[in-house]
């Protein structure tokens, strides 16, 4: 079972990162706007007009139900005006199991969906199920997370660079703790590829020190749900929070729960925590957390949908097939809490022009 981290942009936000990638212009593979007048819904916004997308129908699977995927579903409904989509659908297993998953998608196949944005659970299995959908015809995206290994069998992975959001995290961390003194990372499945990129970003930025802040522990396999986090929490204050300068949160249950923790113990520990959850956003303003690191799920959806269709009309092709691509994360703190959105909506459309520049080939 792997947990991703969670970004949640309301619904109304969620249109406006939309609208504001989409309806402005008409992006060319030059990478110049063509005018300044808004574009009719059709167009795609990047390397190509959609001619017609009334028969391509976009699934989104979700390895399993988890709070970051929610912004999906707003941005694939919108996708589907803004582009003329015949369909589209957000769907998920009740549970964690690549088998289920397999099941699902061979569902929505059969049910004529014919392109598929997928956020596997099994980053080793993954790949030969992008492989049996794309045997059959359907344009695959990897969303979210990239399968393990140096292989990505589907057409192309849109995910958070993981590793350099946790480096991020941790720089912003020993900054805050004044360049010394002991740090805890908190984390999710020891499992996941993810949780491994992870760690290995947390302790770049530990090492960078020079010896000067010490990796007290990392504690994995507590983004279950937020009871774990909190009991994980509770004991590692109790055992040791007087050591405690630090903590880097790198997912989501252990991010609300150490902004509580600390929130309710009075320790002095820094806590910098991953996505925007509104405790951790009010925990920032509040002087509680010192920062947080967002990512970019509503940018997924968009540019992976948009993607998706280019490549099932057969208007596009990838010019480099199971290329990787970083979505985009982004330092929170005080200073920016409260605009800090415009950033990954530029982040979107900047990830459309990179697509529409030197990821897709259309004629």
């Amino acid at each position: 079972m792997r947990f991703p981290t969670r970004s949640v942009l309301p619904g109304v936000v969620a249109a406006v990162v939309l609208a504001s990638g989409t309806a402005a212009c008409t992006y060319k593979n030059s990478g110049t706007e063509s005018g300044g007048q808004a574009a009719p819904a059709a167009r795609t916004g990047g390397g190509a007009e959609l001619v017609d997308g009334s028969r391509t129908k976009v699934a989104l699977v979700p390895g399993g139900a988890h709070p970051y995927f929610q912004p999906w579903k707003a941005a694939v409904t919108t996708a589907r005006k803004t582009y003329g989509l015949g369909a589209v659908t957000f769907d998920e297993t009740a549970e964690w199991d690549q088998q289920k998953q397999n099941n699902l998608l061979s569902t929505l196949a059969a049910r004529g969906y014919n392109s598929f944005g997928v956020f596997g659970v099994s980053p080793t299995d993954i790949n030969s199920t992008f492989a049996d959908l794309r045997s059959q015809g359907f344009p695959v995206a990897s969303l979210g997370s990239c399968p393990a290994g140096d292989k990505d069998e589907a057409d192309f992975c849109l995910s958070t660079d993981v590793e350099l959001a946790a480096y991020k995290a941790s720089k912003a961390a020993i900054e805050a703790m004044g360049g010394r003194g002991t740090l805890v990372h908190l984390t999710g499945n020891n499992v996941d590829a993810n949780t491994q990129l992870r760690i290995k970003g947390v302790a770049r930025a530990v090492k960078e020190t020079g010896g000067k802040v010490k990796l007290l522990q990392t504690i994995t396999d507590i983004d279950t749900d937020l009871q774990t986090a909190q009991k994980a929490v509770s004991d590692l204050m109790a055992a040791k929070g007087d050591r405690i300068t630090g903590i880097v949160a790198t997912a989501y249950n252990p991010a609300v729960a150490a902004a509580d923790a600390v929130s309710t113990s009075g320790s002095k520990a820094k806590v910098i925590a991953i996505d925007d959850d509104a405790k951790i956003l009010s925990g920032i303003e509040q002087g509680t957390v010192t920062a947080t690191v967002v990512q970019n799920p509503v940018g997924q959806a968009e540019v992976g949908t948009w993607a998706l269709a280019l490549l099932q009309t057969k208007q596009c092709t990838v010019r480099s097939p199971g290329v990787e691509v970083d979505s985009g994360s982004f330092v929170v703190t005080k200073a920016n809490v409260s605009g800090y959105d415009k950033a990954r909506q530029a982040k979107t459309a900047q990830l459309k022009q990179q697509f529409a520049d030197k990821i897709l080939s259309c004629v």
